[in-house]
């Protein structure tokens, strides 16, 4: 079992469990059954930007489990979570360069989305070999659900990298083989066994090293640097108002979040999240543009996205209102300061 983790502090996207909703054909007014014993409302569950707790997640898994009239729930499951449903995360490993990349990127920024798992990889002699822990112990239908997800998100992305279904592996899941064993032929092309005494998944080395067609080195270091920041706010003291904010902004599309969404988010008015931010001598203002620009110095200085490219990526609908923005925050336009700092 990895490190513990707070399993009362919100840090997972609710994203996730409303796909899983979906999954199981329920409309916004039928979501109730899905939140017995997470103390969340509708309106909460339904809204984008309410993170959960792990306690909260993995009750919701449960509730999903019991709903389910199809058992083979997990591996559905995975299959809807695809890269974009991870944002930055997904972003990063669809542009990596090769498998072996994309996997040492969900090992590293994992906890940008998931605080409950890690993953390993472990390199012996041919083989790269996966296994995923947990931080809490999970009962044995649980732990067969998030393997089942796992797992199914791991081949699509292998797919998507190496160009073709990945038949050269092998998984050993710890669980007993399920009466629905039958269907994991259809979202697992891999050779797999039952009952291991732990999760592992190995992959030929040569294969994970295998150039990605679909790698793009811009679209990489553009989406390693928004990992990088989330990454970074999951250190400091969380029990600031400021690092609330700055999560919440970090884990949803640039500049999408309002500050009066941030506030609903966490249950309380503009006004008092403005106090609040102004005690710890911040503003939402100021840490959303403390987030913004250092995402635009990022793009200007690696990539040679244009101007206009780069405020549509940080969700500016006129590239105007972007340079004058930037203007504000340096004192220099945008292109001005690729100029300056693109010759050191």
């Amino acid at each position: 079992m990895i490190s513990a983790v707070d399993v009362d502090e919100p840090s997972i996207p609710s994203s996730y469990s409303r796909l899983a909703a979906r999954e199981l054909g329920l409309l916004a007014r039928d979501v109730t059954e899905v939140l017995t014993g997470t103390q969340l409302s509708v309106d909460q569950f339904l809204r984008e930007s309410t993170l959960l707790t792990p306690n909260q997640q993995l009750q919701i898994l449960r509730n999903c489990l019991q709903i389910a009239k199809n058992e083979a729930f997990g591996l559905r499951l995975g299959q809807r979570l695809t890269s974009p449903t991870h944002g930055a995360l997904g972003f990063l490993v669809n542009s990596s360069p090769d498998l072996l990349t994309a996997l040492q990127a969900f090992q590293a920024y994992l906890p940008t989305r998931m605080n409950l798992a890690r993953l390993d990889l472990i390199i012996e002699g041919e083989w790269l070999e996966l296994s995923c822990e947990y931080a809490v112990d999970l009962e044995e239908e649980l732990l067969r659900l998030l393997s089942e997800i796992f797992t199914v998100i791991f081949f699509d992305t292998a797919e998507f990298i190496v160009g073709r279904p990945l038949r050269e592996a092998y998984i050993d899941f710890m669980h007993p083989e399920p009466a629905y064993s039958a269907r994991y032929t259809d979202h697992i092309p891999a050779a797999i066994g039952f009952g291991a005494d732990a999760y592992v998944l190995r992959v030929p080395l040569e294969i994970c090293k295998a150039p990605n067609a679909s790698a793009n080195h811009e679209s990489y270091v553009m989406a390693l640097r928004h990992c990088e920041a989330m990454l970074a706010q999951l250190n400091p003291n969380k029990s600031t108002c400021t690092y609330q904010v700055q999560k919440m902004i970090l884990s949803h599309p640039p500049g999408v979040l309002s500050e009066e969404e941030v506030a609903a988010a966490l249950f309380i008015c503009k006004r008092t999240l403005a106090r609040r931010l102004k005690q710890e001598n911040t503003s939402f203002r100021k840490v959303r543009d403390e987030i913004l620009s250092q995402q635009a110095i990022g793009y200007l200085l690696d990539s040679q996205l244009p101007v206009e490219a780069i405020a549509e990526l940080l969700n500016y609908h006129d590239s105007a209102n972007f340079r004058r923005a930037f203007k504000r925050w340096f004192n220099l336009t945008p292109d001005q300061y690729r100029r300056q700092h693109s010759a050191f």
